[in-house]
């Protein structure tokens, strides 16, 4: 729970402030979003990631090929899948090694006059061990094609807390032409999806009739902006919290002491369960462990708690809680019928 700001005024949409009115060219100001990528040269802003990589795809492989390897042709979320997905925009899909280890010389084979780019995809949704190979990108940025890499979260930076998920910063740096990304995971912003890179490839993206279609609104770019302006998004505060005071807030935030209510300390999870999906990376937390029916009475509260379901428990992870709400938390919980 957490109370929003109303902010109230005018914002520059379509307007370059420096040389308004805005010449017929002018990108939109959510390409300012690549001030917060060094490596990126300038930036676009869409509704979503698969839409960034739509119009990726869409501009400049319209009619051509993609090469991509077999190993990263991944089912996304509710059941779209990337080759599916690219299939849509006229583009053809140049698979290219294995399932468990494509080579640059893979790549280096299938690239041709045909060829719009080579496509390297995050699978942040599963992992393959064992007798595996893949090809970074530093050693696909010299086959004469631009590499596009989707990576994903949104990270725009390392994080040490996640050292096996890419950034944009470091993707760019090795030599991917463009990145293509969420707004709303890792980097905690709004619904959407970024597009950064070369400055003439944005500009293609942002130049293609389509680009109208997918583009973003005042809302979304206004919350974008605060999001990287203002102090750590909600993510962010989460991932680097203070865990040593979760064991003494945990008691605060439970509902009078019952034999189905305890505190518990299992670890956070960054990210989310689906069906089979899992996440890999497991964070040192605590929360208040209530009976399973507690979550979805939580759920359809005023306001909403969103809890997850381990074991029959309701677990309400306090890592993901700023302290100055553990009052409203406490009251969603006190206030469940038949709680306590």
């Amino acid at each position: 729970p957490r109370r929003r700001r109303r902010r109230r005024g005018h914002t520059d949409v379509e307007l370059d402030l420096a040389t308004a009115p805005a010449p017929a060219a002018a990108a939109p100001p959510s390409t300012r979003s690549a001030n917060w990528v060094p490596a990126a040269a300038s930036a676009h802003v869409v509704g979503n990631g698969a839409a960034a990589l739509v119009l990726a795809a869409t501009a400049l492989a319209g009619n051509r090929e993609i090469i991509v390897s077999r190993g990263e042709l991944v089912e996304i979320g509710d059941g779209f899948r990337i080759p599916d997905l690219l299939a849509a925009t006229g583009a053809r899909l140049r698979e290219v090694g294995t399932t468990n280890r494509t080579a640059p010389d893979d790549y280096a084979a299938a690239v041709g006059p045909g060829t719009g780019f080579i496509l390297k995809i995050h699978p942040s949704n599963f992992r393959i061990t064992g007798f595996t190979r893949s090809a970074g990108i530093a050693e696909l940025a010299g086959l004469g094609v631009p590499v596009v890499a989707d990576i994903g979260s949104g990270l725009l930076e390392p994080e040490p807390l996640l050292p096996d998920e890419p950034d944009a910063q470091t993707a760019l740096a090795s030599g991917a032409a463009l990145v293509t990304a969420s707004g709303d995971k890792l980097l905690g912003g709004p619904q959407c999806g970024l597009v950064l890179g070369r400055a003439d490839l944005v500009r293609t993206l942002a130049r293609h009739p389509l680009a109208r279609a997918l583009r973003v609104g005042k809302m979304t770019l206004a919350a974008l902006e605060a999001t990287l302006r203002g102090p750590a998004a909600p993510t962010a505060r989460a991932l680097h919290a203070d865990t040593s005071d979760l064991p003494r807030t945990a008691p605060r935030s439970s509902p009078p002491p019952s034999p189905n209510t305890a505190s518990t300390p299992p670890p956070s999870r960054r990210g989310r369960r689906r069906r089979r999906r899992r996440t890999r990376v497991v964070l040192p937390s605590a929360a208040v462990s209530l009976p399973e029916p507690y979550a979805a009475r939580l759920r359809l509260g005023d306001p909403a708690v969103m809890g997850r379901v381990e074991n029959g428990r309701c677990l309400l992870d306090l890592r993901a809680v700023p302290p100055e709400d553990d009052p409203a938390l406490t009251e969603a919980v006190r206030a469940v019928p038949g709680g306590g």
